[in-house]
């Protein structure tokens, strides 16, 4: 096993400079992954250069030196259209692909795989918009009233709306009608689902098919009792690690069979005793070593470099 003063022998892009690039350089370096940004967006990229092309000249083409020498990428950037042009100039395997960030973005289609493999998902109804008030409200009805609104495709609890009774619904989704075109894919679908009430909510990692590491997200007393509901860390909720019990753990690992997603991100709640996947993320955050279990950068690692011999 390589130590931290050697030469790295695999190099790893990275297409985001959030928390997890960092995190990443630092905990894979001591294993001999070198850590690299690829900048895939808020650029210019060279698609061809027309005649050079046709004669074989690439070295404008190619970018030399920028795209060069990587052995794997981490995951497939989220502008689907720029990672087209950098899958291409890289050249490389990623630990999760266009399709398994694709699978996970669609909510909805990862709730009807769960379901139907018979896993347990919340009350859900994807409504194809623009659709017809009755048929919204008929929906509406089989899913039970107070309801979650969310786009199908969107992160971070962006767009996500709580609905008491038909007239806020209609008032959310004559909203949506006028505006919802979600940028990255165009998707504007969205969800009907059951709202859990008082949900502890878990976000579990798994790691090539195996629990990894789980954390509870919270919403501080203050953003309580202002009747604020979303645990979206990025929305104020605080992350903190947690021993997960094994009916969690084993529900978040069957997901990710289910789904063939090296590493993934499972969202699990937990209401007056049942347990339901209610969202997964093949982009996940990597959180701080402490909240995984003993081993994770390791494996981490040894996932990168089967990566990367594909």
């Amino acid at each position: 096993m390589p130590t931290a003063s050697s030469d790295p022998d695999i190099r790893l892009a990275v297409t985001t400079r959030a928390e997890t690039f960092q995190r990443l350089r630092e905990r894979l370096a001591p294993h001999g992954i070198a850590v690299e940004h690829v900048r895939p967006d808020e650029r210019v990229l060279r698609v061809a250069d027309g005649d050079a092309d046709r004669d074989g000249d690439h070295e404008f083409r190619a970018n030399p030196g920028e795209f060069d020498g990587f052995d794997a990428g981490w995951v497939y950037p989220s502008r689907l259209m720029e990672g087209a042009v950098v899958d291409a100039r890289l050249g490389v395997p990623w630990v999760n692909g266009r399709e398994a960030v694709l699978a996970s973005r669609n909510k909805a289609g990862t709730l009807t795989r769960l379901a139907d493999a018979g896993l347990p998902v919340p009350r859900t109804r994807l409504v194809s918009n623009p659709a017809d008030d009755e048929a919204v409200l008929a929906a509406a009805d089989e899913v039970g009233y107070p309801m979650v609104v969310k786009p199908n495709s969107a992160t971070r609890g962006v767009g996500v709306a709580k609905v008491a009774d038909p007239d806020s619904l209609l008032g959310v989704t004559d909203y949506l009608d006028l505006v919802h075109d979600y940028r990255a894919t165009g998707d504007k679908s969205y969800l009907l689902q059951e709202f859990l009430p008082g949900a502890t909510d878990y976000r579990v990692m798994v790691l090539g098919g195996g629990y990894a590491g789980a954390v509870e997200r919270r919403l501080p007393d203050a953003a309580l009792a202002e009747g604020r509901w979303k645990h979206n860390v990025h929305r104020g909720a605080v992350a903190e690690g947690v021993d997960l019990g094994a009916e969690p753990r084993r529900l978040a690992e069957r997901a990710a069979e289910e789904l063939g997603i090296p590493l993934l991100g499972v969202d699990v709640l937990e209401s007056d005793g049942r347990l339901v996947v209610s969202e997964t993320n093949a982009r996940p955050t990597v959180d701080s070593a402490e909240k995984y279990r003993e081993g994770f950068d390791a494996d981490l690692a040894a996932l990168v470099r089967r990566t990367a011999r594909q």
